[in-house]
């Protein structure tokens, strides 16, 4: 395989230079500054550029894949560098570096970001918390909305795109912290096959091959393979299996129509794991993980977590003209997740004891949808105001049914005995044995629910410039939503026993706006205003935000957040720096009023400020690093039961003033590498994530943490290297996902994987 690579005669000036520069610039003294920039800029295009040929017979010795990569998605219709919006972009060279093997892993590189744990309707699947939201269902798939709860494999990514703050004009419901979106892996105009095969500790066995052919001067084909076995690293009885498949054929590469068709499917089968026990709450006690990171408390001989996703894709795309392009983007999906799981005592009060009751919780669901999204893209200038637009519709069908088990336990009670423990639906709170024999049994639960969301949208963009230094970013959205959930239920304190059918319908607009002033031609500074909403049945009955009798006539949570930013480019384009402060509040949140019903009254304040860098600081060094600061508040927080059995049972106002659940103070991430020869690079990075409640009432805490990771690569010859990845170095056991009344889940310990690559 030849590849070429373009390489600019400049040579990089050390960052310390650039970032003086800069200082200059915003003090002032950019004038001068600007017209050297900018005659510098037309000498460089007057120079011709050296082009360096790769051969197959060579050994590479500058690499083609960078950090700092541009957007994806359409609806950004100007550069990152004068996009009005905090987006951090994890190109596929840091998913690759780092070793990810997960959209999890991969997101740990992102600092704002924490994990949900899979409790209290939310079902066991991926669930990132961005800026203190959650954003378990603001995950998308080249643009389209990917809802189905699942662990999603990273195989068949080309980057993630990972956009802060509210966003509902881009992406409609949701996105009160933000939103990811990850894109596929499709046909390229050169052939090439690469195999990966890693082994590693914990019984690591992965192989990954990524195939592309020209099939004609216009048709290209790729196909991606993935097969995964693991164990969980300082995790007793805990493992991971999965495979998966992705073909795509692309037609008309430079024609002017376009056209993808791509498939997708994998399948899981891994153990549950739902981590360690919390203590025993009370009145002014706070709860508190205990029992050893390493104790797995679930039963293998009854748990286990199965599920499928299958998405076919197609794309089409017709340039009218040089100026306006139509396209359209159809995609059906069906994923399926059944599993049992073990809630380590479930609040029971077993732990003072030294016991641990065996909660089991399940899932029997299945998931069909669809969404078509049809847009347009213009450039035309109105005088002399050019304008970049993009408008368009979107509508989307989305059904689950969700039948989980019903379980008979071996024997009666929850509080740990003897004949508990001899059933197994108890165990040490020391020493479990997860190969207990469980005397239990379950079948399929009479209660049910299937939720039905139907969602039309239309949307607009446009990028008003005015000249060099200014522009305006605006961005208009109206969503028409409806959800309904039927089913039965056994019923409960507001619920009755019965049938039941519940729908919520409801209409809002969402917007943005985003002025920016470009001091020079490689910086810019804006300043941003955008929405968001969250109705009622957002997760489309795949989270705990169901509709029902208690939530079926409220409204909409409201979401806004300005946002002061500013972002710089360096070593011509190689290396981006960015930074913004922001507030986010929502208000009209839903929360308990003083008569037990709930009712949109909180309201929620979250203030930070952001910074990053990505890219190459020489030719050598790669840099990805990022820090985020939040200082969050709940205002205000409605009423809380404090103490059943008192008298008074709701107390208005206990939370105000509270730490918003999920949001640590600090996050850090720092990922950097370095080519010491031609042959080998080595690399490393480090995470840092403050301590944070999970709850409103702040009653249960997770300690902060530092993460340690590292990394070498050995280029052997043209077509073979080898890649050594040591995560969590120092095998720290850390807590990453907490849900406040049952446990904390427990982060790998140290994972040691060593990959051979080949490239044809």
């Amino acid at each position: 395989m030849s590849r070429t690579i373009e390489r600019s005669t400049a040579t990089p000036r050390v960052l310390a230079s650039a970032l003086g520069v800069m200082t200059v610039f915003s003090a002032g003294g950019g004038v001068r500054a600007e017209e050297a920039l900018e005659q510098k800029a037309a000498k460089k295009d007057a120079q011709k550029k050296e082009v360096l040929s790769l051969e197959t017979d060579s050994v590479i010795g500058v690499s083609e894949s960078d950090y700092k990569v541009e957007s994806a998605s359409k609806k950004f219709t100007a550069p990152l560098r004068e996009t009005p919006k905090s987006v951090t972009i994890i190109s596929q060279q840091v998913i690759e570096d780092t070793g990810s093997l997960s959209l999890v892993d991969a997101l740990r590189t992102t600092s704002g970001i924490t994990f949900g744990a899979g409790e209290g309707g939310n079902p066991a699947g991926d669930r990132p918390i961005i800026r203190g939201f959650n954003a378990e269902s603001d995950t998308f798939i080249d643009g389209l909305r990917d809802v189905a709860s699942q662990t999603r494999e990273v195989f068949n990514i080309e980057q993630i795109e990972v956009s802060k703050g509210p966003g509902s004009a881009y992406t409609g419901a949701g996105s009160t912290g933000g939103s990811v979106n990850m894109i596929t892996k499709t046909a390229k105009r050169n052939d090439f096959l690469d195999i990966s095969q890693t082994f590693g500790s914990d019984q690591t066995r992965r192989s990954t091959l990524d195939l592309n052919r020209m099939l004609t001067d216009q048709i290209g084909f790729r196909l991606n393979l993935m097969k995964h076995d693991a164990n969980v690293a300082g995790r007793d009885g805990v493992d991971v299996s999965r495979w998966g498949f992705a073909p795509t054929i692309t037609f008309g590469f430079d024609t002017p129509t376009r056209a993808t068709f791509s498939y997708y499917h994998v399948e899981a089968d891994d153990t549950p794991d739902y981590g360690i026990p919390l203590s025993v709450s009370g009145i002014g006690v706070k709860r508190h993980p205990v029992g050893s990171k390493s104790n797995f408390y679930g039963l293998t001989g009854r748990d286990y977590r199965e599920s499928s996703t299958d998405s076919g894709t197609f794309r089409i795309e017709h340039d009218l003209n040089d100026n306006v392009t139509v396209s359209n983007s159809f995609r059906q999906v069906r994923t399926t997740l059944d599993y049992v799981a073990t809630n380590p005592d479930d609040s029971r009060g077993n732990v003072d004891d030294g016991y641990v009751y065996r909660s089991p919780k399940s899932r029997n669901s299945t998931s069909e949808g669809w969404v078509n999204q049809t847009d347009l893209r213009a450039k035309f200038n109105t005088g002399r105001i050019e304008h970049s637009l993009v408008t368009g519709i979107e509508v989307t069908d989305q059904g689950v049914h969700n039948r989980p088990y019903a379980f008979t336990a071996g024997a009666s009670g929850t509080t740990c005995n003897a004949a508990l423990l001899a059933s197994g639906d108890c165990t040490s709170l020391s020493s479990p044995n997860y190969k207990d024999d469980w005397t239990g049994s379950y079948t399929d639960g009479k209660p049910y629910t299937d939720t039905d969301t139907e969602t039309a949208s239309a949307y607009l963009f446009d990028i008003l410039k005015f000249n060099e230094k200014w522009s305006l970013n605006l961005g208009l959205r109206y969503d028409d939503f409806e959800t309904e959930s039927q089913g039965y239920t056994n019923g409960n304190s507001t619920t009755p026993k019965g049938n039941f059918d519940y729908e919520s319908k409801t209409n809002f607009w969402s917007y943005q706006v985003g002025l920016v002033y470009n001091p020079l031609p490689n910086g810019s500074v804006y300043v941003a205003w955008s929405t968001s909403r969250n109705p009622v049945g957002e997760t489309s009955g795949e989270g705990a935000d169901s509709t029902s009798i208690l939530t079926e006539n409220l409204q909409p949570e409201r979401n806004r957040n300005v946002e002061l930013g500013t972002k710089w480019e360096f070593f011509d384009g190689q290396l981006a720096l960015d930074s913004a402060i922001f507030k986010t509040k929502k208000s009209n949140a839903r929360v308990t009023d003083q008569d037990g019903t709930t009712q949109n009254i909180g309201e929620v304040e979250i203030k930070g400020f952001e910074l990053g860098v990505s890219g190459r600081i020489t030719r050598n060094w790669q840099i990805f690093a990022n820090y985020t600061y939040l200082d969050s508040e709940i205002v205000k927080g409605g009423t809380v039961d404090i103490d059943p059995s008192s008298a008074v049972k709701y107390v208005a106002g206990a939370n105000d003033g509270n730490e918003n659940p999920s949001t640590p103070e600090n996050s850090f991430s720092l990922w950097s590498t370095y080519q010491l020869f031609p042959f080998l690079t080595v690399g490393g990075g480090a995470n840092y994530v403050d301590s944070r409640y999970g709850d409103a009432a702040n009653t249960a805490e997770v300690p902060s943490y530092w993460r340690y990771d590292a990394m070498a690569n050995l280029k052997v010859s043209k077509n073979l290297d080898l890649q050594l990845n040591v995560q969590n170095l120092t095998d720290k056991r850390y807590l990453d996902q907490i849900y406040p009344t049952h446990m904390a889940h427990v982060a790998p310990g140290r994972t040691v994987l060593l990959a051979t690559n080949l490239h044809f």
